[in-house]
């Protein structure tokens, strides 16, 4: 039993992949550069695009073992861009109290990112996806309040979609 679980260990060691916090990542990619996102979205949150490259990072640097450079040759380099910020009916409700009107409930805001990721590993191989997440608020809310309570919870799952696409989708 000893003998089977020191060759599945070896094996492992061995495959020339490493693992850290759900991360698989190939040992020969060592650096990573993540140019400023941009923002092209209809309606435009001034603030988003450059906090989602910060929490981007922040997820790069606290969930694997590549540094982070400023060269566009580093063995990943990740290009982005907020494509959509849209508001929108999630839930209707009844207006008064006789119930034969209806009104607006719940609204969401949905936010749809497009990453470019090049993988200079592999002669420049490129591969483009979308992130669309969706975040819904009260529609007794006004957009500027909703974006202020909604922040965290946008910048954590939009950078947290963006991260898994690149480092856990193998």
């Amino acid at each position: 039993m000893c003998a089977i679980l020191a060759f599945i260990g070896i094996s492992a060691a061995s495959c020339g992949v490493y693992s850290f916090r759900n991360t698989s990542i190939p040992s020969n990619v060592k650096t990573v550069h993540v140019n400023l996102f941009g923002n092209k979205a209809r309606y435009i949150n001034a603030t988003l695009a450059p906090n989602l490259t910060d929490a981007v990072v922040q997820l790069i640097n606290n969930q694997t073992k590549l540094t982070l450079t400023e060269d566009n040759n580093a063995d990943y380099v990740l290009n982005g861009e907020v494509t959509g910020y849209d508001v929108s009916t999630s839930g209707i409700g009844a207006a008064g109290s006789s119930g034969s009107q209806s009104a607006a409930s719940m609204n969401r805001l949905t936010v749809t990112f497009h990453l470019l990721w090049i993988d200079n590993t592999k002669e420049g191989k490129k591969k483009d996806f979308n992130v669309s997440q969706n975040f819904d608020f009260s529609s007794n809310l006004s957009l500027s309040e909703a974006e202020n309570s909604l922040k965290s919870d946008i910048l954590k799952n939009v950078s947290e979609a963006i991260f898994n696409n690149v480092f856990a989708n193998w």
